[in-house]
């Protein structure tokens, strides 16, 4: 299998990770019947810890579906090369790094993981072109 698809699937498992991380902190705080349930009552507010769990969530699920076509489209085509492999790499471990980062508030350097991720993307896409 190509890099670029076995970084995909990781990739993948690091989605179900970001999915896990916030739902199990929002569920301790808001409790087993709040996620059981329909959630149409007003919600108690999240602490600092979940809501930028779920933030870091949400950011990557922004980011996801962009690396995924790259990643795909780069195979499909055929261009597949070393610099390919790295950005798939580089996307991957930034976003990786990234989590923690956000679970913990750490500004600013969490804003440049973010951008190496997204470069790691747009490098892909440039293979394209």
């Amino acid at each position: 299998m190509n890099a670029e698809l076995s970084l995909l699937a990781w990739a993948m498992l690091l989605g179900f990770a970001h999915i896990f991380a916030a739902s199990t902190v929002v569920t301790r705080e808001r409790g087993i019947k709040w996620n059981a349930s329909a959630r149409d009552a007003p919600n108690v507010p999240l602490s600092p810890l979940a809501g930028r769990l779920q933030r870091a969530q949400a950011n990557f699920f922004e980011t996801f579906p962009f690396f995924a076509a790259a990643a795909i489209a780069v195979v499909v085509a055929g261009r597949s090369t070393e610099s390919t492999v790295l950005a798939a790499q580089v996307y991957f471990w930034a976003r990786v790094v990234y989590l923690p980062l956000y679970a913990m508030g750490v500004p600013y350097v969490r804003s440049l993981v973010w951008v190496v991720s997204i470069v790691a993307v747009l490098s892909l896409v440039f293979a394209l072109l």
